[in-house]
């Protein structure tokens, strides 16, 4: 784990993302035990979407924890210019091996069928997709699933456009 006095040095007191220099804490970057230097902004889900922008100069960090820290951040923003950004990114060897890790945890269907990334699955109940104004409705199938690495209970898909997160209790493996 790196200590408090390191990651002030490596960050040079800034966060490792945004470069904003108040009330900032250490994140952690599971599975290495390893931890980021963060502000608040940057450690909460709710950040504004033009804020994550700054992910586009984080990429090119050459500490491996932010490049991992950065690479799954830029998953999780449903924008062209991220998955660009993800794309371009040249990982270190250290990082890019910390990325291919293979998940501890198992995703499993609601007939205890394993889940992989890439996979078609089905719905088997009608779900309410909240914020979004629609119902996904049961038998739909979703294409190209990817595994929410650390809630073996979710998967992430796309239905009727949206890039949705599904509780794996509700799908089937095709």
């Amino acid at each position: 784990m790196t200590t408090l006095a390191n990651l002030i040095a490596r960050s040079g007191d800034a966060c490792e993302f945004c470069g904003g220099s108040d009330h900032l804490s250490p994140a952690d970057v599971a599975p290495e035990n390893d931890a980021i230097y963060l502000c608040p902004t940057c450690r909460s889900d709710d950040a504004p979407a033009a804020h994550w922008r700054c992910l586009e100069g984080a990429a090119w960090a050459q500490e491996p924890a932010v490049q991992v820290a950065v690479w799954r951040k830029l998953g999780e923003v449903d924008a062209a210019w991220a998955t660009e950004t993800r794309a371009a990114m040249q990982l270190s060897p250290e990082a890019e091996a910390w990325v291919n890790q293979p998940s501890a945890l198992t995703h499993r269907d609601s007939n205890g069928a394993v889940l992989a990334q890439g996979d078609t699955v089905i719905l088997i109940k009608d779900l309410v997709v909240k914020g979004a104004g629609f119902t996904a409705k049961r038998g739909t199938a979703v294409r190209g699933i990817s595994l929410v690495a650390d809630n073996a209970a979710h998967i992430e898909g796309r239905v009727e456009g949206q890039r949705i997160v599904i509780l794996t209790e509700f799908l089937k493996k095709k």
